[in-house]
């Protein structure tokens, strides 16, 4: 338990320093952001506190909003979707349940539940992020616009990164 908890501090300051030194620079056609570092949170085990990861979601976005100068809006979206983080897991639950200390990923549930699992929860995260950094509705298509372009994105690369290093090597 100990070493798990050493482990998730780790792959914290991994995914924060990532997204802060690498892919806040990196926008594609000025409409679609990389923000992997939400996938950190979509790894917690399962069977986690609720309490415990809405803290860690306000902690992360806490942080990249100092990065970001923000002002509140990730630390706001990420806290959001770790509360819808357990109903959401609850409604996509395999046949076989979760086992304790499960973790979510491609390697333990496959590509398809784990696209399923990823998708509207990246989708809400920046649907939160963009909408209330636009101020409202007034830019409506274009807000639309960033949020898919931005899911599709962040989603691409949680596969990749999840490819790369499997949850067996990190956790």
């Amino acid at each position: 338990m100990n070493r798990n908890i050493i482990m998730q501090g780790i792959a914290f300051f991994i995914y924060l320093f990532y997204q802060v030194l690498i892919l806040k620079n990196i926008v594609l056609f000025n409409t679609a952001f990389c923000f992997l570092y939400v996938a950190y949170l979509f790894f917690l085990p399962v069977e986690s506190n609720p309490l415990v990861l809405m803290a860690a979601g306000f902690l992360m976005g806490f942080v990249i909003d100092m990065f970001y100068d923000s002002l509140g809006l990730h630390a706001f979206a990420c806290v959001l979707v770790m509360y819808v983080r357990n109903y959401w897991l609850s409604l996509i639950t395999p046949q076989g349940g979760y086992d304790s200390n499960d973790t979510p990923s491609i390697a333990t549930h496959g590509m398809q539940w784990f696209v399923v699992y990823t998708i509207p929860m990246v989708f809400l995260h920046h649907s939160v992020l963009f909408f209330i950094e636009a101020g409202g509705f007034g830019m409506f298509w274009f807000t639309l616009w960033k949020v898919v372009t931005s899911t599709l994105f962040t989603s691409l690369v949680t596969v990749i990164v999840q490819y790369l290093f499997p949850s067996s090597r990190y956790r």
